[in-house]
Formats: C-alpha cells, sequence, structure tokens
C-alpha cells in the first residue's frame, strides 16, 4: 500500500544549513550558509538546541534541524 498524497510525513525539515553557495535555493523551510564549516557545526548546534529539534547531517556535509 502507498503513501497517501494527503497523508504528511512524521518529520518537518526546521531548517537547513550548507557551506556550498550553490545549494542555497529559496523554499519553505530557513536556509543558512556558512564558508567556515567550525561556524556551520555551531550554527547548526545552536539551532537545533533553541528549536528543541535534531540534527541529521547527510552524506555531503550539510546538516537538516529536524523536528520528529
Amino acid at each position: 500500500m502507498g503513501r497517501e498524497n494527503s497523508m504528511k510525513p512524521p518529520y518537518q525539515i526546521l531548517a537547513y544549513l550548507t557551506s556550498d553557495r550553490d545549494r542555497v535555493i529559496s523554499g519553505g523551510p530557513l536556509l543558512l550558509y556558512s564558508e567556515d564549516l567550525e561556524e556551520l557545526k555551531q550554527m547548526t548546534v545552536d539551532i537545533a538546541k533553541g528549536l528543541k529539534a535534531d540534527v541529521v547531517q547527510m552524506t555531503n556535509g550539510d546538516y537538516l534541524v529536524i523536528r520528529i
């Protein structure tokens, strides 16, 4: 049985953080860009802590802040 179109995913993407300017696009969640990887990691932790959310590091090095 397939997923119904009206069903929401069991998570919500709150923020997307990247160090690659080519992946910066406009859209729904907050998107932040930083060339400094340490700053990017710290921003990710601070945002997740403030929103009481989880962090996922993608294989391309970007971060998603999600709420399950």
